[in-house]
């Protein structure tokens, strides 16, 4: 059991008798407690990309109890700032924080880029460039970060928007995406996010993940050097931090020099696409 509280006072571990028996579950506490107007009994959590996840058995005024029903074996360490993702959950938070409009201040007149993380719909990506227009004519570009189940679903019509500007991308957050959509739907979903974005021409960026063993412990696994090639199909491929960054970095460049040679963005096969059938409705909602 792990409890799950409004505040933000430091975590504290389950404490147990002599003999191992919990005696008070273990407690942490959720930096936007705006959630638990929105979340109920039964739905799924979970917690640092999917390491450790839960089922939602009780919402109550001042926390959220939590059964936890995956982790590693032996056990999982819950670190501090690290994500929550409730698929499940029809959350309402707002798209940007006043902390953000803030911001919007700085980024407006020094950013190139500003990447909207966790966009949902088409209404999150108008109200940030409505906020861009406000702070002068200098627009910098946007990229959409899909990383949930909602963003991708509205992808299309988040698209539409965006491309009235002059500049705009996507990246596909496949972290977050994953524990949203399910891990074993992520080749899917990151095909057909690739496959819609090339056919509105708008660039993308592969991120999270990629080739993480060789930039923290400096060597690469096999899975991962495969998955550093898929994302020469991608603009832009992001690298995380680590010791051996600049051994990753080298890694990458040549990965895809090497793929420039058997593979372009273009592909001999295309199976229809769900998603274009969003698009095609609201464009004949639009011709209404």
């Amino acid at each position: 059991m792990l409890i799950l509280t409004r505040d933000v006072k430091p975590g504290r571990p389950a404490t147990r008798d002599s003999g191992g028996q919990v005696l008070t579950p273990a407690r942490i506490g959720c930096t936007i407690p705006e959630v638990f107007e929105d979340v109920g009994s039964g739905e799924p959590i979970w917690f640092d990309d999917g390491e450790i996840g839960g089922v939602i058995q009780k919402v109550e005024s001042s926390h959220v109890r939590i059964r936890i029903t995956h982790a590693r074996a032996g056990g999982a360490r819950l670190r501090a700032d690290k994500g929550i993702n409730l698929p499940d959950s029809d959350l309402q938070l707002a798209a940007l924080t006043p902390q953000d409009r803030e911001d919007l201040s700085f980024v407006a007149q020094h950013a190139d880029v500003v990447e909207m993380s966790f966009a949902n719909t088409a209404r999150d990506v108008e109200m940030l460039q409505q906020d861009l227009a406000k702070r002068g004519s200098r627009l910098p570009a946007v990229v959409l970060k899909i990383e949930t189940r909602r963003g991708f679903e509205n992808l299309p019509d988040m698209l539409l928007t965006a491309m009235r500007a002059p500049c705009c991308g996507v990246m596909i957050a496949r972290g977050d995406l994953a524990v949203e959509c399910g891990f074993e739907r992520l080749a899917e979903v990151q095909e057909e996010i690739l496959w819609i974005c090339e056919a509105a021409h708008v660039p993308v960026i592969w991120a999270t993940q990629v080739l993480e063993t060789l930039a923290k412990e400096g060597m690469p696994s096999r899975a991962e050097i495969t998955d550093a090639a898929m994302g020469h199909r991608a603009e832009c491929v992001m690298l995380n931090k680590g010791p051996h960054v600049l051994s990753a970095v080298r890694v990458l460049d040549d990965i895809l020099r090497r793929m420039q040679t058997h593979q372009t963005k273009k592909r001999a096969m295309l199976r229809e696409l769900r998603l274009a059938h969003r698009s095609a409705e609201l464009i004949e909602a639009n011709r209404e």
